[in-house]
């Protein structure tokens, strides 16, 4: 925080700085002797009816009202990456996009409305790069009739903790009643340590194409979908090996790879997708079998499609994990994958 001569701290804020990243300090128990205080950093991304609300780097929003406003300042946009490949949220974000194709998809401005029949919901959202080309109330009523005309719930994917990021948007949507779900990270890091690992990759196959033993390990094809929960057409059955839309989804995208380990019978013990997009490869669907873990399989299907990806000349790498789960985290630490930005995705609600 900012302290001058004297010890005294300044407010060096104010509204004209909405939608600029800023640290500030605020008084938390007005009534505790000498007062308590605490310290927010994010975008701040409103100040109205005398209350600033921002942005923290993993999308959390914090609410403070003015008169507990003790000092704050403008801080750089993103913080200087210190390992990892340099790279900005939409070079990310469009080879992220290039991954997971959807089977439907229209324009609106910059944005890309995103349909798959329900099979996840990065496939079917909005993907808001840049502006939709008319006032936000006119686009977000398009986007709801869109996917109402498709029997799917409309979602907006958005990102924050990165410079160019969606935390303005995303302020927006929520003050429209648009409800944040599905919290993650995307973390990037060099490729060629994750080949360099010393891991079983015998064990591994690799293959152009995903078969139905593969499909029958992969839980977002083999069961419902996590995208249309309480509406949606394709809510109350499965997507199965044979659905047009998830071999639509998985085949496609520049160079597709899947890893599998296969058992004596059955669905494989460990599976893997790997997409090699110039100098990127991104990991995805990489699942074990519960009776499986702790033997080291998710770092062997790693290793081997980062060796396959490095082959065809890419050197960095990207993948999303879900901001919840702990151990996949702790396993891309080591791996030397650091976040870069963090993702949502904001659900429409009943307009009345």
């Amino acid at each position: 925080m900012e302290i001058i001569g004297g010890g005294l701290l300044e407010i060096r804020i104010n509204r004209s700085d909405v939608g600029k990243r800023v640290s500030v300090r605020s008084l938390t128990d007005a009534g505790a002797p000498g007062g308590k205080f605490t310290d927010t950093v994010g975008v701040l991304t409103s100040w109205n009816d005398d209350v600033l609300l921002i942005t923290r780097r993993d999308g959390t929003p914090v609410r403070i009202p003015e008169s507990r406003l003790v000092a704050g300042k403008v801080v750089p946009a993103a913080p200087a990456r210190r390992r990892g490949p340099a790279a900005s949220f939409e070079e990310l974000a469009r080879v992220a996009a290039r991954s997971w194709q959807p089977v439907e998809s229209e324009r609106l401005g910059d944005w890309e409305l995103r349909a798959a029949d329900g099979f996840t919901r990065r496939a079917n959202s909005v993907l808001a790069l840049g502006d939709p080309g008319m006032p936000l109330d006119r686009a977000l009523a398009f986007v709801r009739e869109w996917y109402a005309e498709r029997g799917l719930p409309a979602f907006v994917q958005t990102s924050t903790g990165a410079e160019g990021t969606h935390e303005l948007l995303c302020a927006e949507l929520e003050s429209r009643g648009w409800a944040a779900e599905t919290h993650a990270q995307v973390r990037i890091g060099g490729l060629a340590p994750v080949g360099d690992i010393d891991a079983d990759v015998d064990r591994v196959r690799l293959s152009r194409t995903c078969d139905e033993a593969w499909l029958s390990r992969y839980q977002r094809g083999a069961g419902r979908s996590p995208s249309v929960r309480g509406g949606g057409r394709a809510t109350g059955g499965r997507f199965g090996e044979g659905s047009p839309a998830v071999l639509k989804v998985l085949h496609n995208g520049p160079s597709v790879w899947f890893a599998s380990v296969p058992t004596d019978g059955g669905a494989p013990a460990a599976i893997g997708r790997c997409v090699v997009d110039g100098r990127w490869a991104g990991f995805m669907a990489v699942e074990v079998d519960p009776a499986y873990r702790r033997q080291g399989l998710a770092t062997s299907v790693m290793t081997a499609l980062a060796r396959k990806a490095l082959d065809e000349g890419a050197s960095a790498a990207w993948l999303q994990v879900e901001a919840d789960n702990a151990g996949a985290q702790a396993m891309y630490d080591a791996m030397g994958f650091a976040v870069h930005h963090h993702y949502h995705y904001h659900r429409a609600t009943d307009p009345s």
